[in-house]
């Protein structure tokens, strides 16, 4: 395969990672979260949101490191490095927090602290814990939305 085509296969990967990373987040955040606050039952609600959670982390840690590694082999074939220097690619800014932040999230915060201290504030407070979870959920997905959209039109020209 030619470094054009490697190339190419790199971006729909990319893109495919995205797809799926940010539609699960977005899922999890306009369905499972607001659908889990419904639960009256606070044991079951935390349980299981646990189990569910359980299930996507796999797949948003996978989706992560795959958009992860294109980006990084993009900007690498493309010598793009030095984009980061001008406001102007204020959207590879925001894509590469974005994903910066959803990184230390899956890989470091969440299994090392977030999961235990999530779990007993839902337990001590699960109507608190809950609409916190969906609010730091709608600031990731408008910054990944914004992210997106800028990244669309930045890509082609604007």
């Amino acid at each position: 395969m030619e470094s054009f085509e490697i190339f190419v296969v790199a971006r729909a990967l990319h893109v495919i990672g995205v797809v799926v990373w940010i539609g699960g987040v977005a899922f999890v955040t306009t369905v499972l979260i607001p659908s889990l606050k419904k639960v009256a039952n606070t044991d079951d609600r935390l349980a299981l949101f646990e189990q569910l959670e359980g299930k996507f982390s796999l797949q948003a840690k996978v989706s992560t490191l795959l958009t992860g590694v294109t980006g990084y082999y993009m900007l690498e074939v493309m010598n793009a490095w030095g984009r980061y220097q001008y406001l102007s690619f204020w959207w590879m800014h925001l894509m590469t927090f974005v994903w910066a932040v959803f990184t230390l999230v899956l890989f470091v915060l969440e299994p090392l602290v977030l999961h235990r201290w999530f779990a007993q504030r839902a337990t001590e407070n699960s109507d608190s814990a809950f609409t916190w979870l969906h609010r730091m959920h709608i600031v990731l997905l408008t910054l990944s939305c914004i992210a997106i959209v800028g990244a669309m039109a930045g890509a082609h020209g604007l």
